[in-house]
């Protein structure tokens, strides 16, 4: 079985951070979002990975290389300055996928515990050119919503006006698709596959449904990245080696990576995320927050319900408040204090 994984977008919407890698290369609890996505399509018996990719997100993952987890991974890129949507690239990767027999297809910015056997047999079952996983949400007018009549999806309305959700089941960006497809999106052209193909799936009853109960979230704005980071980091966090304080105390649940370093009388937790060869000073507080890799935060910090980029230096006494976001390779000097919501672009220096 090969899987078609999406991951051709900019990531406008978690910029900064995305200034410096695509949204497949976020960590979520010091994993790489896509090394989390091969592993469960790995436990589903997918032989096969292919990416449907830009250019410039192909060599970033090259270059950071993710673990493979067993699967044969090869890239489809998408032509420069030419989008193809979300239809597009599954025409595009057509020799790759083949003729042969159905294959997955997903979104590589979501965070899905998908059971794609169970996908597969609802397609299988049904004779359907497309199977759609399905989950409910409270507020489903942000996506993709779905009338189910038993497995049969009967009206599909693509980011309906609030009040007029058809229900509250919405897709979840993973489907299984037969070969059938192809012939429903055309070469070399943008195509979007939720609002020009899948009515017409629906026309012909063969857009299918299938129920999935596992952890779902969409990482696609900062403040959903960080909380599915604290969902996670719940679901495991028993399974994490507990860290063993010196002179600091930790407030669990934390994540740490290897090589960290942390100074006498800081604290550290709850819901801190804490990535490889992080320096971390004296009197030190950190919750609620995303440190990427190679930070240092010198004594006095305070980083509260934060995300700070890999190679921040961050200096003695300043403070990020909540929903503050720092690029790459910047700098925060000593004693600055960074207000709710604010934003620094990779490599600035804020005195």
């Amino acid at each position: 079985m090969k899987a078609l994984i999406l991951a051709g977008g900019f990531a406008t919407r978690l910029r900064p951070l995305s200034c410096a890698r695509p949204k497949t290369l976020f960590p979520i609890v010091n994993k790489p979002l896509l090394q989390w996505i091969f592993e469960g399509l790995a436990e589903n018996g997918v032989t096969e990975a292919i990416l449907a990719v830009n250019a410039l997100t192909q060599f970033h993952i090259r270059n950071q290389k993710p673990p493979k987890c067993g699967l044969k991974v090869r890239f489809s890129i998408d032509p420069p300055k030419k989008p193809l949507g979300t239809g597009g690239p599954i025409k595009k990767a057509q020799k790759l996928l083949g003729r042969k027999e159905p294959f997955i297809v997903l979104n590589g910015d979501i965070f899905a515990d998908i059971d794609y056997k169970k996908l597969i047999e609802t397609h299988n079952k049904n004779g359907a050119i497309a199977t759609m996983a399905l989950c409910c949400v409270k507020d489903p007018c942000s996506f993709g919503v779905v009338e189910l009549q038993g497995d049969t999806i009967k009206r599909f309305v693509e980011k309906p006006p609030k009040g007029q959700e058809p229900s509250n089941l919405i897709n979840a960006g993973a489907y299984v698709l037969s070969p059938e497809i192809f012939d429903y999106i055309s070469k070399g052209k943008a195509c979007s596959i939720e609002r020009e193909v899948f009515p017409q799936l629906v026309k012909a009853g063969k857009l299918v449904g299938c129920r999935i109960n596992g952890l779902w979230m969409d990482i696609g704005k900062p403040q959903e990245y960080l909380q599915a980071n604290k969902t996670v980091l719940d679901t495991i966090g028993s399974t994490l080696e507990k860290p063993k304080p010196d002179g600091f105390k930790v407030s669990h649940p934390v994540a740490f990576d290897k090589g960290i370093c942390i100074g006498e009388k800081s604290l550290i937790g709850p819901y801190a995320i804490i990535g490889k060869n992080v320096k971390i000073g004296k009197n030190v507080t950190i919750s609620n927050s995303v440190i990427f890799p190679d930070v240092e935060i010198s004594d006095g910090a305070i980083i509260e319900g934060a995300i700070v980029g890999e190679g921040v230096q961050v200096g003695k006494n300043a403070k990020l408040e909540k929903g503050c976001i720092v690029g790459d390779q910047s700098k925060i000097r000593d004693n600055v204090n960074l207000n709710e919501n604010m934003s620094v672009c990779p490599a600035k220096e804020i005195a």
